[in-house]
């Protein structure tokens, strides 16, 4: 059993750097984010480990994309990894990276192995904005940096529902009317959820906005809160504007104690699963809950008992409709806390990077309190694809297992009938989800409603901005629009367009 437990997987240490500036003279460009985290984290593991690391994993960087960013920053501290993989986008790939590496670890592949991410959009924004140039490593102006507008249905492009922000409220109001509330009464519970996100960003030195928000504050439209997406605020969206880098090390619990790490400063790596949805929204079998997210989370209860094990969670929060769909499967009550790192919105969103900032803010509450279990969930996409690791103070109940820990079988039996789209159909139909997007002087611009016809298609159709009854109807706060009938016609140009009749 101890050459077992000496094989686990085990967090030796984590780094992080939040720089508040847009100063090109001060900015530090992703590679020296990327540098500070890797050695801040040495230095939490005692030292004297990045010069013997033989796994690199680079989280996909957006905000100043290199030529081959792995090896840059090898260069830049000196070190020859035998392994050095560049992610892909997602928001879940940080614990995807972080699971990886304690399996290798586990089965003897991999000794010493590092995961870092950076961005700094903050000040690549500003010096676009005051056309500046930042006086860094060179661009790769030939990068493929994949967006939704690259893989989703054109006529979602043209509909401006190809953006996170524009996306995640189909699932906000198909979810709210299935859960039998309005919405005003689904706002409450993402005012609760994000307030005391906003609560733990305050308290964490790392936070890119460390200001405690009411839960007014944050789902009241007002001049420095306008209206995103219908429900959606820019006080409960993503927030991408911030110069951020962390970084997590790990190696097995025998090689820990070789170097004389104290066990009380371990965090071990106990299991993990994964799942994902189809990569366009469009194809998916409804909009209420997400298969996948449901499978994954209910692995990971299954490996440990049940929810009541874990002492912290983090659950990803670029959305409200994210944790709240992830809090009904894992039970938790509606004042539960979804986060010890800060969310989003408010300690920042440094795209596929935020999970490892998350995972360092686990690490950190989780050392010292021996026997103590956390969950750390990741979700990237449209709700596409998700992740969950489970980490504790103390030894697993049984060895991490180099084994198969997908769960897209699971996935894929509980999906429904997909419905086939029908985007030159004309006539009656029952709206399925809805969204209202809204301008920077805070008028809406349009509505956008997916839509069911009586031969069970699905197709997509704009709601004109002159049509002020039916865009009543979509963001009223007392009844949802879910389920309402209205007729959809071709406009001038081929695009459907819709209008509620009742």
């Amino acid at each position: 059993m101890n050459a077992l437990l000496d094989r686990a997987p085990v967090i030796v240490g984590v780094g992080e750097i939040t720089q508040r500036t847009k100063d090109p003279a001060q900015a530090l460009e992703p590679l020296a984010l990327m540098e500070a985290a890797l050695r801040a984290a040495d230095e939490d593991a005692d030292g004297g480990l990045l010069p013997a690391l033989d796994s690199l994993d680079v989280v996909s960087e957006y905000s100043w994309p290199y030529a081959d960013a792995p090896k840059q920053l090898c260069e830049r501290l000196g070190i020859a990894p035998a392994r050095r993989a560049y992610g892909e986008l997602g928001g879940e790939s940080p614990v995807r990276y972080i699971h990886e590496a304690a399996l290798r670890i586990a089965s003897g592949e991999t000794s010493i192995a590092a995961v870092v991410g950076a961005e700094a959009n903050y000040a690549v924004a500003n010096a676009a904005k005051t056309k500046i140039d930042l006086p860094w490593s060179a661009r790769d102006r030939d990068a493929k940096l994949i967006r939704g507008v690259d893989y989703l249905h054109p006529l979602a492009v043209k509909l401006g529902v190809a953006t996170p922000a524009s996306v995640y409220p189909f699932y906000e109001n198909a979810a709210t009317a299935a859960w039998g509330q309005t919405p005003r009464q689904a706002l409450v519970e993402s005012g609760r959820i994000w307030a005391g996100c906003s609560r733990v960003a305050a308290e964490n030195p790392h936070a890119w906005q460390r200001e405690a928000f009411t839960a007014e504050q944050i789902t009241t439209p007002a001049p420095d809160n306008r209206l995103v997406a219908w429900p959606y605020t820019v006080r409960m969206v993503a927030n991408p504007l911030v110069n951020q880098g962390a970084a997590v090390l790990l190696m097995s619990r025998g090689e820990a104690r070789r170097r004389g790490l104290s066990d009380d400063r371990l965090v071990f790596v106990w299991c993990g699963a994964a799942a994902k949805e189809p990569a366009d929204y469009l194809f998916r079998d409804q909009y209420e809950r997400s298969h996948a997210q449901e499978a994954v989370l209910e692995r990971v209860l299954a490996s440990v008992g049940s929810i009541g094990t874990f002492r912290q969670v983090e659950l990803y929060s670029c959305f409200p409709i994210v944790p709240k769909m992830a809090r009904r499967t894992l039970a938790l009550p509606a004042d539960a806390a979804v986060t010890t790192t800060g969310g989003l919105s408010f300690f920042g969103a440094p795209l596929n990077n935020y999970m490892t900032h998350a995972c360092a803010a686990l690490v950190r509450g989780l050392r010292g309190k021996q026997g103590a279990v956390a969950l750390l969930y990741g979700q990237g996409g449209y709700l596409t694809n998700h992740h969950a690791i489970v980490l504790a103070a103390g030894a697993p109940p049984q060895p991490m297992l180099d084994a198969e820990y997908g769960v897209q079988g699971d996935t894929d039996r509980r999906r429904g009938h997909i419905p086939p789209l029908t985007l030159d159909y004309a006539g009656p139909t029952r709206l399925e989800s809805h969204t209202t997007l809204y301008g920077r002087d805070g008028a809406p611009t349009h509505g956008v409603v997916i839509l069911r016809t009586p031969a069970d298609g699905r197709l997509l159709a704009r709601v004109e901005r002159r049509d002020s009854a039916s865009l009543a109807t979509l963001t009223d706060l007392d009844r949802s629009a879910v389920g309402r009938t209205g007729v959809v016609m071709h406009a001038e140009d081929g695009t459907p367009t819709w209008q509620i009749t009742s």
